[in-house]
């Protein structure tokens, strides 16, 4: 699985990208042939004082692709919250491939 993990407007800091690293490492326990995933971190209302946190995951399988946005304010929550959909959309897929 080749990870790639890219932040906008900002730089992340290594305990940000270590947590996020060590939350993907779930994905495999999901589907076995995951080709790669793609993290974006970014920053959002850059010119405001209030700074939304958004995520986006993509991940590639075989014959699929999977994504999701999600925008909270840490990207912590905003990450687990996209984590918790991109689970939720393989199980879904593997269930329809296996009925």
């Amino acid at each position: 699985m080749n990870v790639n993990i890219q932040t906008v407007h900002f730089d992340a800091d290594v305990t940000l990208i270590d947590y996020v690293k060590r939350k993907l490492e779930k994905l495999n326990t999901f589907h076995d042939g995951i080709i790669k995933v793609d993290v974006f971190l970014k920053l959002d209302n850059v010119v405001h004082n209030i700074k939304d946190k958004i995520t986006e995951i993509r991940v590639q399988v075989p014959h699929h692709n999977f994504f999701v946005k999600t925008s909270t304010k840490s990207f912590e929550e905003s990450f687990d919250h996209s984590l918790d959909s991109i689970i939720n959309q393989i199980k879904r897929k593997k269930e329809k491939l296996t009925a």
